[in-house]
């Protein structure tokens, strides 16, 4: 189902403010690696919000996503302060990895395998 204008408009604000609460707080670079907010989606009722994260270098992603999602409930409070004039409500923070730069990286490397072998009409017969 495609998303409504203020599905997006909503989605976007939660994005915006978020990165910079993650910039202020020191999450945006973490034991040399980089966490970024790639995507907010919101559902239709504007009360849950997810939020996909995107991991680059981190050494231990799941720890860190674990870390992340205890501090959700700070996040929230935090956001709440900064978005009260344009929401009633301050959504449910739910995060997520996502893992589209590792699908990315894992298809390139298919595709490069798949360019080096060699095809069945390459091999040709030896001449006499």
């Amino acid at each position: 189902m495609e998303e409504s204008k203020r599905q997006k408009q909503v989605g976007k604000l939660i994005m915006e403010e978020l990165s910079d609460i993650f910039q202020r707080e020191g999450y945006n670079i973490v034991d040399g690696g980089m966490i970024s907010i790639s995507k907010v989606m919101v559902t239709p009722d504007l009360l849950e919000a997810r939020i996909y994260l995107s991991l680059f270098q981190v050494k231990d992603p799941a720890k860190m996503m674990h870390e992340i999602k205890e501090k959700g409930w700070e996040f929230r409070k935090v956001l709440g302060q900064r978005i009260k004039n344009q929401l009633r409500r301050v959504p449910e923070l739910i995060f997520f990895t996502d893992d589209t730069l590792d699908y990315v990286f894992k298809m390139e490397e298919l595709f490069k395998k798949i360019k080096e072998e060699p095809k069945p009409g390459d091999n040709k017969p030896a001449e006499e």
